[in-house]
């Protein structure tokens, strides 16, 4: 049964949990993961206010963009060119035109396809992206993966909607291989391959098996292969590669602007000019082609420009992280971080307590202390343990290992004894 807040007369009087992690870690001096967390009344002014950069000077010579700071890993394709500046005493967009359509063409840029189409939810982008494919080639499945966003967060939508059904190559915590694809005895009309996989610990493929990948799916096998790349921003930079390189790979790409972008929400679909029309198409049937959007393209713009030049120090400081989080639960039995080093900016650390008494400790260190570590936890692997995922961005850019184990000390001294 549903919890009743009548049989627990203190209930409303105590902040919720997502209340009361708001208000902690908006108080902290210092976080470990993720960012601080805004009001409504900061992201209004955040979004009223100019973009870092100022639009150049008629005529001027844009600025060369700064050299990277992770060796070998290029800066995020486009990230040093001029920012797409939206007039905020223009006319809000209408039906996708306007900033919204300033969005889409500054998002085709950066990642080098024809065209780009703003969407509501990732979800409703996916769906469309993966039924197109589906319609095109004939076979009604799709090869997924258990782990993917597709198939664990969306309430099973590609059968319920669109009457497609899912292969797994492969249902390890892990991306598929060549050899899996090839052994498939089944025809499938596209394979949708999430960059990083997340709930596997944000994992990614080298990129030399990304492409034999792709050559397998689109050469071997003549199906298209579609990124689910709400995280490419990152696995670009990860992996090496400039972003139209890793999306050449593939016939469409999902992209989320809040995921790392910090935006309000959206998401857009890129790829060809024809795949992008049939998109827009199917996003006006599914209920997606809203009113107005300006708050979430300027949101996504900004943070284009702001946090994109800023990812190679993210996956670059995250293995520090990584590394001095790893020593600092050494004494723990069963703690881990994985992947180990990470693959991205993002990592799970699990730990052998339950997820309330990590909350307690990681709330209880913040409230009193100001440092922020951590942030949600879920106990949703074997009994015992508990995880949680650390993003490493900008306010953990200045921590050292050695800061990283006097906070984590400070956090276990939090915990129940008798499991260090």
């Amino acid at each position: 049964m549903y919890g009743n807040r009548s049989e627990d007369p203190d209930a409303s009087d105590r902040p919720s949990l997502p209340d009361r992690r708001f208000a902690a870690l908006r108080g902290c001096e210092r976080l470990l993961s993720g960012v601080r967390p805004q009001s409504i009344r900061e992201r209004l002014a955040d979004l009223a206010g100019p973009l870092p950069d100022a639009a150049p000077e008629p005529g001027a010579a844009p600025e060369p963009a700064d050299a990277p700071e992770q060796a070998g890993a290029p800066a995020p394709d486009g990230a040093g060119g001029p920012p797409a500046v939206p007039d905020l005493d223009g006319r809000p967009d209408q039906y996708g035109d306007g900033v919204v359509r300033t969005l889409e063409q500054r998002v085709a840029e950066l990642l080098g396809t024809e065209d780009a189409v703003f969407f509501p939810t990732g979800t409703m982008a996916q769906q469309v992206a993966l039924r197109i494919h589906a319609e095109a080639a004939g076979p009604r499945t799709v090869a997924t993966h258990p782990l993917a966003h597709t198939d664990r967060h969306e309430r099973h939508a590609l059968g319920v909607l669109s009457g497609l059904r899912t292969l797994w190559p492969t249902t390890e915590p892990r991306q598929p291989t060549a050899e899996e694809l090839r052994a498939l005895d089944e025809p499938y009309a596209a394979l949708s391959l999430e960059l990083p996989l997340r709930d596997a610990g944000f994992v990614l493929p080298g990129w030399p098996e990304l492409v034999e990948l792709a050559a397998v799916v689109r050469e071997e096998h003549g199906a298209a292969l579609h990124l689910d790349g709400a995280r490419i921003w990152e696995s670009a930079v990860a992996l090496g590669r400039p972003l139209p390189e890793v999306t050449a790979l593939a016939d469409s790409v999902y992209i989320s602007f809040y995921k790392t972008l910090g935006g309000i929400s959206g998401a857009a679909l890129v790829g060809r000019g024809g795949f992008v029309r049939t998109a827009r198409a199917w996003r006006h049937r599914y209920g997606g082609q809203l009113y107005q959007q300006w708050p979430f393209a300027l949101a996504a713009l900004t943070g284009l420009e702001r946090e994109l030049p800023r990812l190679p120090e993210y996956v670059a400081h995250a293995r520090t992280v990584a590394g001095a989080l790893v020593r600092a639960f050494a004494a723990v039995p069963g703690a881990r971080v994985h992947p180990a080093p990470p693959h991205t900016h993002q990592f799970q650390l699990w730990l052998p307590y339950r997820a309330g008494e990590l909350e307690e400790a990681g709330l209880g260190l913040a409230e009193d202390t100001g440092i922020g570590l951590f942030g949600a936890w879920r106990e949703c692997g074997p009994p015992g343990l508990a995880m949680t995922e650390v993003t490493v961005a900008a306010p953990a850019l200045d921590w050292t290992g050695a800061d990283v184990a006097v906070a984590a000390a400070a956090f276990l001294d939090r915990l129940p004894p008798g499991r260090s």
